[in-house]
């Protein structure tokens, strides 16, 4: 294997992928790379990954490794932190098997990570699991104990502007398939017109797909400054001790927002807003619903989510998946009424055009002569003699 590309490099692979470009080397470092993450690698089609971290540790079935491969991006894999040093926003470096050179000289070694090597590394970690689900509930048992005002109090929430009582709520999240699921309800939106919240990147995705999103929600770390800037209502999700990294940005921005402290997900705060500002039914798209999905997180703070959907479970209803359950196709009788609207349509402009009748006529003569001319060299009489 050899590429070449000019490098981009950051620690937090979101924020990479906002900047990188068809071609670009990306260079990360990044445990258990994420199936979300692998995906927004994906769309930017880097011509490699170098990885300072392990890409696939084996503490967990991570999928991200195997999203990347199947997209034909390679992986170096294990190259160690001192690349983050040695290689800057811009250089151009070449690879060659493992190896990545930097005018010609080897400035990192790893590993061309293989599928083999991904699906062994999966098999391993799948007889993790037992040791990791004790791990997770124990950790979630002890949130219990800390936060269970998050599950039994009403949440000390930031007045809005928006009115959610009584209408359907559309909670959007930048995770697996979120894209995908978003456009199977495109027609669910337009049709009830639920409020739209967006969390973080999740509002870019509404964007994209020609809404405005009605309030966004998060750190304001991975979500356009064209989308931040669509009037839409800002709730910076902050510490429990009340830091708010996110308003920084915002304040840069010169865009107004409320703080809003409490433990947990940015996803966390979006559920519970639009849970107790008293929408009647709360739909989600890309969050995260299963175990795989919160060790996906790698934060111990993933079980307050866990928590989060107890509470509002039975006014939410998941779309996450809906993509691969059904896509519609055209019927015949669809189809069939396309072709007879065109029909009226032709029918209708030659009844309505003299041009168009006498063109037609004039087509018609050329076509009647033609036969003639085909029949009579033919002479079909003399057949039966």
């Amino acid at each position: 294997m050899r590429v070449s590309g000019t490098v981009r490099v950051d620690k937090r692979t979101k924020n990479l992928a906002k900047r990188l470009k068809p071609g670009d080397i990306a260079v990360i470092d990044h445990q258990d790379i994420d199936s979300t993450a692998a995906e927004m690698l994906v769309e930017a089609r880097p011509a490699a990954v170098v990885n300072a971290a392990q890409s696939c540790s084996g503490r967990y079935p991570n999928l991200g490794p195997s999203v990347l491969l199947k997209s034909h991006i390679p992986i170096i894999d294990e190259v160690g932190q001192s690349v983050l040093i040695k290689l800057r926003e811009g250089d151009r470096v070449e690879i060659e098997d493992g190896r990545v050179l930097k005018d010609g000289n080897v400035v990192a070694v790893g590993k061309v990570l293989t599928e083999d090597q991904i699906e062994q590394c999966i098999a391993q970690a799948r007889s993790n699991l037992e040791q990791i689900l004790a791990e997770f509930a124990e950790n979630t048992l002890s949130y219990v104990k800390q936060e269970k005002s998050l599950l039994l109090d009403p949440a000390n929430l930031p007045s809005i502007r928006t009115q959610i009582n009584n209408r359907h709520a559309l909670v959007v999240v930048r995770g697996e398939g979120y894209k995908e699921d978003l456009a199977m309800i495109r027609g669910y939106i337009r049709e009830v017109k639920p409020i739209l919240i967006g969390v973080d990147g999740g509002a870019d995705a509404l964007v994209e797909m020609g809404f405005k999103p009605d309030i966004i929600v998060g750190d304001m770390d991975s979500v356009s400054d064209d989308t931040l800037r669509c009037g839409a209502e800002l709730i910076v999700h902050a510490y429990t001790s009340g830091e708010a990294p996110g308003l920084d940005r915002l304040n840069r921005l010169g865009l107004q927002a409320q703080v809003c402290p409490i433990p947990g997900t940015s996803e966390d705060l979006a559920l519970l807003l639009a849970y107790e500002k008293g929408a009647e039914l709360i739909v989600a798209v890309g969050t995260h619903s299963n175990l795989i999905d919160f060790l996906d997180k790698g934060r111990k703070g993933m079980s307050s989510t866990f928590l989060v959907r107890l509470r509002v479970g039975n006014r939410l209803v998941d779309a996450k998946g809906v993509s691969k359950l059904y896509r519609p196709q055209p019927s015949l009788k669809y189809v069939g009424v396309l072709a007879l609207a065109a029909l009226v349509v032709i029918f209708t402009v030659v009844a309505l055009s003299p041009t168009a009748q006498e063109r037609i006529h004039s087509m018609l003569q050329d076509y009647r002569a033609q036969f003639w001319e085909i029949y009579t060299r033919l002479r079909p009489w003399e057949w039966r003699k």
